[in-house]
């Protein structure tokens, strides 16, 4: 899709969240686009923001008419409207099918076992609540995703997807919070994918928009 004559994009964000991964990806496809920086609390419960994402979170991003929320299908989203990047697999092909079977794996399973670690849900899990719940146990994301990512430079194929993109963010920050052990297979392949050009530019956007955010007023 050409983005010529596309509307330019708004990027609602706030540098200590998971809108991180998004700005990484929007610097990969060399976008256009606006920041709209929300603080926590009342300012993202507002009426107007609330007509953009009920949910009252991070990221969103605003296209033309078109919202799109959740961090994984602003990542795919982005990836249909720079197909010149090269950050989604061709369709039909099996890296097609990699491709999504891991961004929604992060989305679900990843996303979901690790909040439920860090909040202490799982201390207490028993056979029944394993076999109710979709991630099944700790063990078995963990296990999943190292077998992903394990010798590997990339998830789908031979070049960088938006997948990578959202496995390496996760796994970077899980690691860091301990949501995630840390293993030699997760840094063999997470490191020099967070080390990208356009990741870090993102990291020093938001980080001088973060520092900004703290500065005293005076």
């Amino acid at each position: 899709m050409s983005t010529s004559h596309q509307p330019k994009l708004r990027f609602f964000s706030n540098p200590r969240s998971r809108a991180r991964m998004v700005r990484w990806m929007l610097e990969e496809c060399g976008a256009d686009y606006e920041t709209v920086e929300l603080e926590f609390g009342p300012e993202m419960k507002s009426p107007e923001y609330l007509s953009i994402n009920p949910m009252g979170k991070v990221p969103a991003l605003q296209h033309g008419d078109a919202v799109i929320t959740e961090t994984g299908a602003i990542l795919a989203y982005l990836a249909e409207l720079f197909p010149e990047k090269r950050l989604a697999p061709v369709m039909g092909s099996p890296e097609r099918a990699s491709y999504f079977r891991w961004l929604f794996f992060v989305a679900g399973p990843v996303e979901a076992v690790t909040t439920a670690r860090n909040e202490g849900w799982l201390q207490s899990q028993t056979h029944q609540q394993a076999m109710s719940a979709g991630f099944g146990r700790f063990d078995d994301v963990l296990n999943t995703l190292l077998h992903a990512v394990a010798g590997k430079r990339y998830v789908c194929g031979d070049h960088f997807t938006a997948a990578d993109l959202y496995l390496a963010s996760y796994i970077g920050w899980s690691m860091m919070d301990g949501s995630l052990p840390k293993r030699p297979e997760f840094e063999a392949y997470a490191t020099p994918l967070l080390q990208r050009a356009a990741s870090v530019r993102a990291d020093e956007i938001d980080g001088d928009m973060q520092a900004a955010a703290m500065a005293p007023v005076v």
